[in-house]
């Protein structure tokens, strides 16, 4: 599939996985978290696995340079300074499709069985879809309706809010736990890399270098 169009055959056609790739890992020593590797392969591209889903790719990234060679449409933030809300407003904006699937770029363990209950679970009355585990909402997995774009856009030019606070103004459906245990019953696609115990919990590896970081 070129960058510039949206494939009609896959099986979810109508949604768009954007990978928000945010800043650098300042507490892995400003690495690009995608490049993060995870028995030998960047955490960016275990995501990817998931684009047969879907039928358009996005990159979420102020500073794509790092992701050059994935060959990724890329778009950055429209309201800057505002973190993980910005990065999914962007995608949000930026998708040519009417629902965006966001991952963040740090979540090597995403499967396909955990993105189709997001995807089964959407509904007309709904703009929002995302799991909750441990009674906190995760949404750096979850679906979102472009229709979102303008009044997060707004909300975002106004002041801080978080994502959690962005979603409980929205019609949200939220995922039991139980939901996301019921395909993945260790939790593992809710797992994040950020610092230098998760590589050592999770078995991942800073990128070698010469890789684009």
């Amino acid at each position: 599939m070129r960058s510039d169009e949206v494939s009609e055959q896959a099986e979810y056609p109508e949604v768009t996985l954007a990978v928000i790739a945010g800043g650098r890992g300042s507490r892995l020593g400003g690495v690009a978290k995608g490049l993060l590797e995870v028995r030998g392969q960047p955490v960016l591209e275990r995501v990817l696995t998931l684009r047969g889903l879907c039928g358009d790719v996005l990159l979420v990234a102020n500073e794509p340079g790092p992701y050059a060679r994935w060959g990724l449409r890329a778009v950055a933030d429209v309201v800057r300074g505002r973190g993980a809300p910005g990065g999914v407003h962007a995608a949000l904006v930026g998708t040519r499709t009417e629902w965006v699937l966001a991952v963040a770029c740090d979540m090597p363990f995403v499967t396909r069985e955990v993105v189709r209950v997001l995807l089964e679970a959407r509904a007309p009355g709904v703009d929002a879809v995302a799991f909750t585990v441990a009674g906190r909402v995760e949404p750096l997995l979850a679906l979102y309706r472009r229709a979102l774009a303008r009044p997060w856009g707004e909300a975002l030019e106004a002041g801080e809010p978080s994502l959690r606070a962005l979603l409980a103004g929205c019609r949200a459906r939220l995922l039991p736990e139980e939901s996301l245990r019921a395909v993945d019953p260790a939790l593992r696609a809710v797992v994040s890399v950020n610092t230098p115990e998760d590589l050592a919990r999770h078995g991942a590896s800073l990128p070698p270098a010469g890789s684009g970081n």
